[in-house]
């Protein structure tokens, strides 16, 4: 029932104010708050400008760069964090690969992890005090107060300290910290890894706005030492210019055609297509170095094709599709595809062996259906190596270097991003509910793994075997056969190219010429809920199974055909806990994920004797929530929860409620037994 306030006319004045514009006024808070934020970006990038040259990127880019996941905005820093990796990757490899001409791809790759990782980003971020621009949690409209005002939320300080400042040093690791969070003396927590990402974001920003001299001076201000002198790209192409290319005239014109390039440097491309190999017999260079910079320049060059191409996708899929795009193996079938590894120059019998059957499944069969296959890595290398060779050539130009090579990867990079069979199973599986469980077996070390990969349906197990030289190859074997029976069973899935395709459940297909029995999960429990429900899916906790979760010998009176001991006590447990055992029971007996339904409550007063609301503070709603469980080839298991104060602890009682209904009907034992 709803709790109504009387108030005496009395005590109460009317204002001559329209409906329409007291509705307006409420907005203000954040509106204030929005404009507050642009200044502060504004003001950061009037910091940045001061120590610069001037710039014109956009408040509002500077905010996004600045935003977190946390505050539930329609834009956070993920995309620009995604783009910025790649540009300070590409800068620092090509200041490595410049200044230090001696120095062989390992001493770079070195170098330049160090100069990226996040522990150094972290330290150039605090340095300029990154962490006080920052916007990491959800905006409060209850807390918003004018300037010079208190609010009367009070948020206690829990650090310590009396200063507006908290040292850098102060950390702690305690799970109950929120972060993100102000306190009324203006503290707050912020993760480590969240100044790493917005220095990364900064940058890309700063690339979106500026292009790559733009983001230079992001750099410079930030105190990266890392930049692009020109002279020392003379002096690059100056030392290959000596290397004679003259026995391999024919070799090098037939390899520039096919391309699409012609060198101005000859020599370049030679290093580019000269193995480690031949460097041994006494060759004084390799493609090494310069596949060491050609892998930052595709990165780059491919992460801001993605970048404008998919304005609209989750960050997570953006960087799906860079992983998917910028790997060894999709290379190497570049260098298949247009037959560039006939010019690979190399002394090395097995790299001949490896290359050539490679070459030969990769013509015979269907890539799709042998996902695992392992491309020999120089053919990757020789890829980015040419990349490399063609951007010391045109003197930096990533125009040139993309003019080149989009014409080359163009069937790589498209708009449909295929996963690994493996991943894509995981996935149609987890938003259907249903568990993947793997079984792999090894006689001895080096030899073929066997790998079983099942799927339990709510009125069928399908399983497929396969053996492969390592289990990855025979696990994407086995998951690839097992999607083609999904699909042979109607479940595919539709695109997932988007977060709102990706999540929504629509796009899950079930075709008609091979439907399932709903009959068969018909419901047990009549529903007693009165409101729309909301589900919500627990995570699992691995690391805490081990101890809780053990299989009991396979039961024939059973006709789910397991049973499982859990040794737990249920009135003693954090929250979460028992939604993560009894999700963990699920995952091992392959059951589907149970769904949660809650409702709210306005008024306690129906759920006065409900323990689980003794002692609670806050407002005077509360909720209900139901839990439903299907189990395979028995039907479907309905409980209800008690009343609780929020709706975590609702999903709670439930699940406790669901467990002593699955110790009841025999399918676990629970210790101690439930009274």
């Amino acid at each position: 029932m709803p709790v109504h306030v009387h108030i005496p006319p009395e005590l109460l004045y009317v204002l001559d104010v329209k409906r329409d514009v007291l509705k307006s006024l409420y907005l203000l808070p954040s509106l204030m708050y929005r404009i507050e934020s642009l200044m502060l970006s504004s003001q950061l990038r009037e910091e940045i400008d001061g120590q610069t040259s001037k710039s014109n990127i956009r408040s509002s880019l500077i905010l996004e760069a600045l935003t977190t996941l946390r505050c539930s905005e329609n834009f956070s820093m993920e995309r620009l964090e995604l783009l910025g990796d790649s540009v300070l990757k590409y800068v620092v490899s090509c200041h490595l690969f410049l200044k230090y001409p001696k120095k062989h791809e390992g001493q770079l790759s070195a170098g330049r992890s160090q100069a990226v990782c996040n522990s150094t980003l972290l330290r150039l971020g605090t340095d300029r005090k990154l962490q006080g621009y920052i916007r990491d949690s959800a905006f409060e409209p209850r807390r918003w107060v004018a300037p010079g005002q208190l609010s009367i939320y009070a948020v206690g300080c829990g650090c310590g300290f009396e200063t507006l400042e908290v040292p850098l040093e102060f950390h702690t690791e305690d799970p109950k910290v929120v972060v993100g969070k102000f306190c009324d003396k203006g503290h707050r927590w912020m993760c480590s890894k969240t100044i790493a990402d917005c220095v990364e974001a900064l940058i890309g920003a700063y690339y979106v706005g500026g292009g790559l001299f733009a983001s230079l001076s992001v750099m410079k201000w930030l105190g990266i030492g890392a930049e692009l002198d020109l002279s020392l790209v003379d002096e690059a192409i100056t030392a290959a210019s000596l290397r004679t290319c003259v026995p391999k005239e024919s070799e090098i014109a037939s390899l520039e055609k096919k391309i699409g390039y012609e060198f101005s440097v000859k020599g370049l491309l030679l290093e580019a297509i000269t193995h480690l190999s031949e460097k041994e017999l006494g060759i004084g260079y390799c493609y090494e170095r310069l596949e060491f910079l050609g892998d930052s320049v595709l990165d780059l060059l491919i992460t801001w094709h993605l970048y404008q191409s998919h304005t609209d996708i989750d960050p997570g899929l953006l960087t799906d599709l860079r992983s998917a795009s910028v790997n060894n193996d999709n290379f190497a079938q570049v260098a298949v595809r247009h037959n560039l590894h006939p010019h690979l120059l190399h002394s090395s019998g097995l790299l001949l062996s490896q290359i050539s059957e490679y070459v030969k499944v990769i013509s015979e069969s269907d890539t799709r259906s042998l996902p695992s296959i392992r491309a020999p890595k120089a053919l990757g290398d020789l890829v980015e190596s040419i990349a490399g060779a063609i951007l010391i050539d045109a003197k930096l130009s990533l125009d040139q270097v993309w003019k080149v090579f989009y014409p080359l990867l163009s069937p790589i990079v498209t708009d449909k991003l295929e996963l690994p069979p493996f991943r894509e199973l995981n996935e149609l599986c987890d938003s259907l509910g249903y568990f993947v469980k793997v079984k792999e077996k090894c006689e001895k070390k080096g030899s073929p793994v066997h790998v079983e990969v099942s799927v339990k349906l709510p009125n069928a197990l399908l399983v497929h075997q396969r053996m492969g030289a390592n289990k990855e190859t025979a696990k994407g074997e086995a998951a690839f056969h097992l999607l083609k029976e999904l699909e042979k069973w109607g479940i595919s899935r539709g695109s997932i190219m988007s977060k709102g395709k990706r999540d929504n459940p629509n796009h899950i297909y079930y075709s008609s010429h091979h439907k399932m029995d709903s009959s068969i999960c018909s419901s047990l429990i009549e529903e007693h809920s009165s409101e729309p429900a909301s589900h919500k899916r627990p995570r699992l906790d691995e690391t805490n199974l081990t101890a809780s979760l053990l299989p009991l010998k396979d039961s024939s009176s059973d006709i789910s055909g397991f049973k499982a001991f859990i040794p737990v006590n249920l009135s003693n447990m954090k929250t979460g806990g028992l939604r993560t055992i009894l999700y963990g029971l699920c995952k091992k007996l392959q059951w589907p994920v149970p769904a949660f339904d809650s409702t709210e409550y306005k008024d306690r007063s129906p759920f006065k004797s409900c323990e689980g609301l003794e002692g609670s503070k806050g407002h005077n709603n509360c909720f209900v929530s139901k839990i439903t469980l299907c189990i395979p080839n028995y039907g479907n298991i309905e409980c209800k929860g008690e009343a609780r104060s929020d709706k975590s602890s609702s999903f709670d009682s439930a699940a406790v409620q669901m467990l002593r209904e699955l110790h009841r009907l025999g399918k676990v034992e629970i210790y101690p037994p439930p009274s």
